[in-house]
């Protein structure tokens, strides 16, 4: 069985409590899928119920982590529309294998707002109302701008990459050639020595230890997530590389935000913060149920992070840890 959460928000509530079912006629009641565990999705959650405080509505979240698994995915958003929510705001597991589930929801016209990733976009047209999201071409276009720097600055005119990867989704796939885009276009002659799945900030560490065994001569890590990030960091340090190999990362926690401050191995991390995410989410499903006018595409704000000063302002800004 598929596990669920009831949130519920309200404006001046400061923040969200159990909901006893009991809405009244003004409620909204909102389904919100999380693609999986990384901090980024905490953030996504903060930023949801900050947006229906700040925008004045109560709102019943409806909440599940998919699990990056397109299966729990469809079984929740049946759940969702069996239960007459009033939207859907999702991370897409797969650009297709999610198509399905969302042309169901369209179907019991049940508006359907992605966020971060979303299905092929033949389909999305059709079945989404809103998609809020930093563009990940140039989200990996500003990382490779990072790393170019840094080669140029340090001499290193033939760099090895290994790439932990997060390509289960479309997103990543654009990440990466965002990334290589800006090395080529700069004139840096890397080589890609390893391309592999580590976006779980837990088994990235093993992939990442591996490549480095393999691969001793690698200079530099790109993680196209924050799990992946945190993993390659942890494998340089674990495996003794620190000075040798460095990394340039996705998305900003607390954790590679000191790493940050510390700044011998992580030397970028670029973020869409999704606090930020949620917020325009939110705002994107409540204007579709009011009946105003949407834009499909909801453009947010991609922040670079390069330095200590940056790492620590990051931590003194968010003393909770979300992103």
């Amino acid at each position: 069985m598929l596990g669920l959460a009831l949130t519920g928000c309200a404006a001046g509530s400061g923040g969200s409590g159990g909901s006893d079912g009991s809405a009244d006629d003004d409620t909204l009641k909102i389904g919100a899928i999380y693609l999986d565990t990384q901090g980024f999705y905490a953030g996504v959650k903060k930023g949801v119920e900050l947006g229906a405080d700040e925008a004045g509505k109560k709102v019943e979240f409806v909440e599940t982590n998919a699990a990056a698994d397109a299966s729990k995915e469809s079984a929740f958003i049946d759940t969702l529309i069996s239960s007459q929510v009033d939207a859907i705001l999702l991370s897409a597991v797969s650009a297709d294998a999610s198509v399905a589930a969302l042309r169901n929801a369209s179907s019991a016209d049940i508006p359907v707002i992605c966020y971060n990733t979303c299905i092929n976009d033949d389909d999305a047209q059709k079945y989404v109302k809103a998609y809020a999201f930093g563009d990940p071409v140039e989200f990996g276009y500003k990382t490779g701008e990072a790393a170019a720097d840094y080669f140029e600055a340090n001499g290193i005119d033939a760099p090895q990459i290994a790439v932990l990867n997060c390509e289960f989704v479309e997103v990543c796939v654009s990440r990466r050639e965002g990334f290589e885009k800006a090395l080529t276009e700069r004139g840096i002659d890397y080589t890609l020595v390893a391309n592999q799945e580590g976006s779980d900030p837990t088994e990235s560490i093993g992939v990442a230890e591996n490549i480095l065994t393999a691969n001793p001569a690698i200079d530099a890590f790109y993680g196209e997530s924050g799990g992946a990030a945190i993993g390659a960091v942890k494998a340089v340090e674990n495996k003794g590389f620190t000075g040798k190999t460095v990394v340039f990362g996705s998305d900003m926690t607390a954790d590679l935000a000191k790493a940050l401050v510390d700044n011998t191995i992580l030397k970028a991390s670029i973020d869409v913060s999704g606090i930020a995410v949620g917020k325009a989410a939110i705002a994107a499903a409540i204007a579709v149920h009011e009946g105003k006018e949407q834009e499909f595409t909801v453009a947010v704000p991609i922040d670079v992070y390069t330095t200590p000063d940056q790492g620590t302002e990051w931590l003194e800004t968010h003393p909770d840890g979300i992103p």
